[in-house]
């Protein structure tokens, strides 16, 4: 099996001498268990306590580190590096509780032939799964290295002092963790309890360290799978059809064949890619095979301009989430606002790009998949070949945050690297394939009802309408190349996610306090546009949605919007951000000036992970209907803040992030095709529009859970805009994006 430049295969972990093998390992149970335990083998089987993150899914400790015999420490992780930093707090963790500085850890990500299943990245759980798993673990290591190292030097474990891999006496003897596992191996299931150091006592973690992915990203190396490049290496392209279900009629590939360089057309059914020497030469060729391609076409896409009617007539699988089955009374005086988002896209900058290589039997692709082992499965099912003879290694790619078209590029790269086999084939994708066949954050449309008593909110009813947010591969139907070969492989049927994540019902459920409350989730199976997860889920939509409307019960109510939402809250760590965020912007001592606002929002994500509040000032120009964020102040709590400032760049990314989907981006179409394909046509936010500052704070709680920070100001984002706007303009505009000419409309201009 090939592995990427400079790395090690996993046969070579395995056989390599002098080492602590705490890696993968297929041995079966017994070799590992005790005799007590041995003679329980194939009885009925105990219920042993969880183990803690993902542990539970891959329980043994070679799983996730190895030490050699030169002290190497590598640690194993089936999460993936996006962006968002957490191969940095990863390090961390492990180098905690190993008592080791930073430096000397190797980390290896998301891998099928090196690392645990963790499934995929996702949701803000790499630190409640992955740091959690390797934390325990490192700690258990640690613990089992000290009895080894008590038992060599002769000397009670309260004797010895662990530092910088290093066991020592206090007798002055010492043993390095490399000569305490010559010729041993460790090969043990995880407790469920681990002697985790003392949160008071950490040296690395809660500190700020300098990110360990960013240097080669400011100096041009090749950190991205879009700047891979392998020893012999060809570049394809793939002509996409033009819109959804569009059927190759038939292709003209005489002019093809002038293209100096090309090496093979590859048809299967609809599906068509050239592969050539050069990447120049794979474009000049895939454009002279769009040129002679006839495809007919249907036109199945609603009227744009009668998206939100069209969306809300469809078929619909109604859920209760909270409250009884029929509507609440609300009565006289209640308050009733709709809410609307559009289809909006991933819009990375870097278009999906894949590598492949089909020799000796195996195929080999390197993606930027956000699930190594779920692309894995649905490969193999797409080229109808067993799970073991496919491999998919992660590399970073250059943006994203949810399931745009790695997947998909991946799925090409298999493809194309079966029928052209002893080369890597190298698959990117243009500007216009990856904005028309991403799969999209879904439409949503949301109403929320309330009724007052003073400035109490009595009762409480909200319903959202929307489609799945998870269309992630495996199956293979999930891939949009599979649609296209003979036969083509059909899409699974859409299905929401269950609380208390949830998909589009995400952050549904009011973290208020409520006498009466009622939610329904509207979940719409039939999608007029391609969509899956994009980061937040429906969460964006949700607390954009509930936290305006919770501003203007407070303006029915006279009250200041913070005062109104204490009232209502009685979390204390949701109080503690509140506060915090409110404190440090000068709530209480702001000085309104003509043109400008101010606005507030807060949620805690899923209602069970990151508790973040956003406060946000903005100027409106009403005659050109543009809006400038001017300044931002945000307070988290993502439980134990293992790299401080790690936390404040995602939180500062999430803030932009959300500014640019609620002030730039729809994803437009017509009847038959996507016509948002191009940065012209799906404009985003550029640096001129960045806001002056952002000021993040965190707060950390030493000992306590890691929570996850990625999703969590994505919608007090939004919702803080709105509400900004609001005071700004004495308007309230309940439909994303906000753009110039909404704006206007709503001022009457």
């Amino acid at each position: 099996m090939s592995a990427a430049p400079g790395s090690l295969t996993r046969r070579e972990f395995l056989t390599r001498g002098g080492a602590l093998i705490v890696s993968f390992s297929l041995a079966p149970r017994i070799l590992a268990a005790s005799p007590q335990e041995a003679q329980n083998i194939g009885k009925e089987p105990v219920k042993e306590p969880a183990l803690p993150g993902s542990l539970s899914k891959a329980p043994l400790l070679d799983s996730w580190i190895r030490i050699d015999a030169d002290g190497t420490i590598t640690v194993f992780t089936g999460k993936a590096e996006l962006g968002q930093g957490i191969k940095t707090a990863l390090i961390q963790v492990a180098a905690e509780e190993l008592v080791v500085e930073p430096r000397s850890i190797n980390l290896v990500t998301a891998d099928t032939g090196r690392t645990p299943n963790e499934g995929y990245t996702a949701g803000s759980q790499s630190m409640q799964d992955s740091a959690t798993a390797i934390m325990h673990a490192a700690a258990q290591v640690r613990a089992i290295l000290v009895a080894l190292a008590s038992q060599r030097l002769n000397l009670p474990a309260e004797q010895l002092t662990v530092h910088l891999g290093v066991i020592r006496g206090n007798d002055g003897r010492s043993i390095t963790y490399g000569q305490l596992v010559t010729g041993e191996t460790l090969h043990v299931r995880a407790n469920p309890q681990s002697p985790l150091r003392d949160p008071k006592t950490r040296g690395v973690i809660g500190k700020s360290m300098q990110r360990v992915d960013i240097p080669a990203k400011v100096t041009g190396r090749a950190i991205y799978v879009q700047d891979l490049r392998l020893p012999d290496m060809v570049h394809a392209r793939v002509v996409r059809p033009p819109s959804y279900g569009a059927r190759l009629i038939s292709i003209d590939s005489a002019r093809v064949q002038k293209v100096p360089g090309l090496l093979r057309i590859v048809r299967n059914g609809s599906y068509i890619a050239v592969v050539a020497e050069r990447e120049y030469q794979a474009i000049q060729a895939m454009r002279a095979l769009a040129q002679g391609a006839k495809w007919e076409e249907r036109a199945t896409l609603p009227q744009p301009a009668d998206l939100y009617n069209y969306f809300q007539k469809l078929p619909t699988q109604d859920y209760i989430d909270l409250g009884g089955a029929a509507d609440i009374a609300l009565g006289p005086g209640s308050i009733t606002s709709t809410y609307r988002r559009p289809y909006q896209m991933h819009g990375s900058i870097g278009p999906s790009c894949a590598v492949g290589l089909s020799k000796d039997g195996i195929v080999t692709i390197w993606s930027h998949t956000q699930g190594v082992y779920p692309l894995r499965d649905a490969l193999a099912e797409l080229l109808k070949a067993p799970p073991d003879r496919v491999r998919v290694i992660h590399m970073e790619g250059s943006g994203c945050y949810g399931h745009n078209g790695a997947d998909d590029a991946g799925a090409d790269a298999a493809l194309i690297a079966t029928a052209f086999p002893g080369r890597p084939v190298r698959v990117q994708w243009m500007r216009e394939d990856e904005h028309a066949w991403e799969p999209y954050g879904s439409v949503m449309v949301s109403t929320a009802r309330a009724r007052l008593d003073g400035s109490n909110i009595t009762e409480w009813q909200y319903e959202v309408w929307s489609n799945t947010h998870n269309n992630r591969p495996a199956p293979a139907g999930q891939l949009s190349p599979a649609w296209a070969i003979e036969p083509p492989f059909t899409p699974s049927a859409p299905k929401p996610a269950p609380l208390p994540a949830g998909g589009g019902n995400r952050n549904a459920l009011p973290i208020y306090k409520f006498p009466n409350a009622r939610v329904v989730h509207h979940f719409v199976p039939g999608m007029p546009l391609r969509v899956s997860a994009l980061r937040a889920l429906g969460a964006y939509h949700n607390v954009f949605s509930i936290e305006s409307f919770i501003d203007e019960l407070a303006a029915a109510a006279r009250a200041d919007p913070i005062d109104f939402r204490l009232r209502h809250l009685d979390d204390a760590r949701a109080r503690d951000v509140i506060s915090t965020a409110a404190e440090r912007f000068g709530w209480s001592q702001y000085r309104r000036q003509r043109g400008r606002g101010r606005g507030f929002a807060f949620a805690r994500y899923k209602n069970y992970a990151a508790y973040c509040a956003v406060v946000l000032e903005v100027e409106v120009d009403r005659e050109s209907g543009s809006i400038r964020p001017l300044r931002v102040v945000a307070a988290i709590d993502s439980g134990e803040a293992v790299n401080p400032d790690g936390m404040r760049n995602q939180t500062e990314g999430g803030i932009i992030q959300s500014l640019s989907w609620s002030l730039y981006e729809a994803v437009t179409f017509d009847t038959t095709r996507i016509t948002s394909r191009d940065w012209s046509t799906y404009p985003i936010m550029r640096f001129s529009n960045v806001p002056e500052t952002i000021d993040v704070h965190v707060i950390t709680r030493p000992g306590m859970p890691f929570l996850g920070t990625g999703e969590a100001a994505q919608g007090p984002t939004a919702a803080a805009l709105a509400n900004a706007v609001a005071d700004a303009t004495g308007v309230r505009i309940r439909e994303l994006p906000f753009t110039r000419s909404r704006v206007k409309a709503a001022v009457g201009l």
